[in-house]
């Protein structure tokens, strides 16, 4: 063994060999250029480059796979930046692609093109999988209401109910969506009826000009109606949701994505545009803390909700969040006991939601998912007593009608959808949206990308898609022997355990009779309705 060359030894001399002999080829083609040929400069150029390509790897002390591999190492960074679109387009299968799979993104992209969007050949889903979900069709199926229901949203508080569809856009912010993409959202749902979430980026002119109706969201940094020191203003906030096309306003206390986190907007994307509509200074870092000013117990939230709905001039007014805690929003009912006063709705969203940007700690392990989530809300506000002058909204990857459907059985009353919105108005899920370089000019504030978004076009994408999608929930739920929302129930959703057990949710989960926290909690739910304090949320 005392001859034998050390591997590691060897492997230094060729990944240097190589830089060496890019260098001899390219004097060899110089001087051949001189001599023999000018033609022979061709090919000692290109040479000469991956020489000198291949010295700068090797000098380098930032990648460690460019000094062992000069050159070459360039093909795995290069891989590894198109790794997205082959996965998505070569590698992954028609249904288990995620977020979205490749099948429900092709549904809505048809649906919003007006084509069919019919499967030959049955399906391509493992029916006997552990969690697959089937809705119960019934053997006296019904007829598919001629026109679609709406939701009436407005308690006994509120002045100026709204009737809501049963899917509308769910919330995004103008600077997370290019002006073009909030265009093309409003104008969609001007024309098919349904509401459009703001987002808390604040309220903009191009959620405002194709007259579509609003729900008007504010986050923790106020944005549209701000103080100069970032604390709510409350004259702004009266005089902006004044405005006919603002419907509703919300409350936004966390993002299904990134619950429990707020936000930080660099300077450099802080345009003048973008600081004219969020009221802060243009080219200053924009931070949202996690955190809201304007209250900081369950009593000061209730109190709040209302106080919005009076300054909106009696329009309804509610809250979104990502539920975690059950302890803390029975702590919330509580105080809607106790105040006499309660939001016109809740938006519940999902731990499976989207957004521009998360930490994947935040995105893969906070907050309940949107079954959990929804049922929790539905049964807490039932067991108060106070279910049904408060009208919810599911929030997290609906894009189909079997998502309504699903969500509306499990507790809610209408969906919002933001990524299938996206999709209509032609999202390819190439995941950059916090580059500035989305592909399509979706999300991104680069003028010429965004230019790449035509108005005209993907306008009647949105009201075609939201049209086809409550019209194929329609179709399901008269399927089920059920012509309208509120006939649906848990026994109507099941779940298979293993391959050889199915249960349907009304075995699944427990469902509380209306006002039963007040008269005897059930054992399961004791401990935490005894221990929600109005006055504080407990950890």
């Amino acid at each position: 063994m005392h001859g034998a060359r050390r591997p590691g030894k060897v492997r230094s001399v060729t990944r240097v060999g190589v830089v060496v002999l890019a260098w001899v080829v390219a004097i060899a083609g110089v001087l051949a250029s001189v001599w023999v040929s000018p033609y022979w400069l061709f090919a000692a150029v290109p040479v000469t480059l991956l020489g000198l390509l291949g010295t700068w790897d090797l000098l380098q002390p930032r990648h460690s796979v460019l000094r062992n591999y000069p050159v070459l190492g360039h093909a795995r960074f290069l891989l590894e930046k198109i790794r997205p679109e082959v996965q998505q387009y070569f590698v992954e299968r028609s249904y288990d692609g995620r977020p979205f799979d490749r099948d429900v993104r092709s549904i809505v992209y048809e649906r919003a093109k007006g084509t069919d969007a019919e499967e030959p050949f049955g399906t391509e889903r493992d029916v006997y999988k552990p969690g697959h979900e089937f809705l119960v069709p019934s053997m006296a199926p019904c007829a598919v209401p001629k026109a679609p229901p709406r939701v009436r949203v407005g308690g006994p508080d509120c002045a100026r109910p709204y009737d809501m569809a049963l899917l509308n856009v769910s919330a995004m912010s103008f600077g997370s969506l290019s002006a073009n993409a909030i265009l093309a959202l409003n104008g969609g749902a001007a024309a098919g009826g349904f509401a459009q979430d703001t987002g808390e980026g604040g309220l903009s002119e191009y959620h405002l000009r194709p007259g579509g109706d609003l729900i008007w969201e504010i986050g923790t940094g106020y944005f549209g109606c701000r103080t100069e020191d970032g604390d709510f203003d409350a004259a702004e906030f009266a005089d902006k949701a004044a405005h006919d096309h603002v419907k509703c306003v919300s409350l936004k206390l966390s993002q299904g994505a990134k619950p429990g986190i707020g936000g930080v907007l660099p300077g450099a994307k802080v345009n003048a545009e973008i600081a004219r509509v969020r009221d802060v200074p243009e080219g200053q870092t924009v931070v949202s803390p996690p955190y809201h000013r304007v209250f900081s117990t369950p009593r000061e939230l209730v109190r709040f909700v209302a106080r919005m709905r009076e300054l909106s001039g009696g329009k309804p007014a509610g809250f979104k969040l990502c539920v975690g805690s059950r302890q803390q929003f029975l702590a919330v009912c509580k105080a809607m006991l106790e105040e006499g006063t309660a939001p016109d709705f809740i938006v519940v969203d999902g731990a499976e939601g989207g957004t521009g940007a998360a930490p994947l700690e935040f995105a893969d392990n906070v907050g309940a998912p949107l079954t959990e989530g929804l049922i929790t809300v539905h049964n807490a506000l039932v067991g108060a007593g106070l279910r049904d002058r408060i009208r919810i909204g599911a929030s997290g990857k609906i894009a189909l009608g079997s998502d309504l459907v699903k969500r509306m059985v499990q507790g809610a009353d209408y969906g919002n959808a933001a990524r299938a919105m996206m999709f209509a108005v032609g999202c390819v899920q190439a995941q950059r949206c916090h580059t500035n370089t989305c592909p399509t000019g979706v999300t991104t504030q680069d003028p010429r990308r965004a230019r790449a978004l035509d108005v005209r076009d993907k306008t009647p994408r949105v009201q075609r898609f939201q049209q086809a999608t409550v019209a194929g929930a329609l179709q399901l739920m008269a399927s089920m022997g059920v012509s309208d929302p509120v006939q649906l129930r848990p026994h109507m959703l099941h779940r298979r355990i293993d391959p050889f057990t199915e249960r349907s949710y009304e075995e699944l989960y427990e469902w509380l009779a209306p006002g039963q926290l007040l008269a005897e909690p059930p054992a399961s739910w004791e401990a935490d309705w005894h221990a929600a304090d109005p006055d504080r949320f407990t950890v």
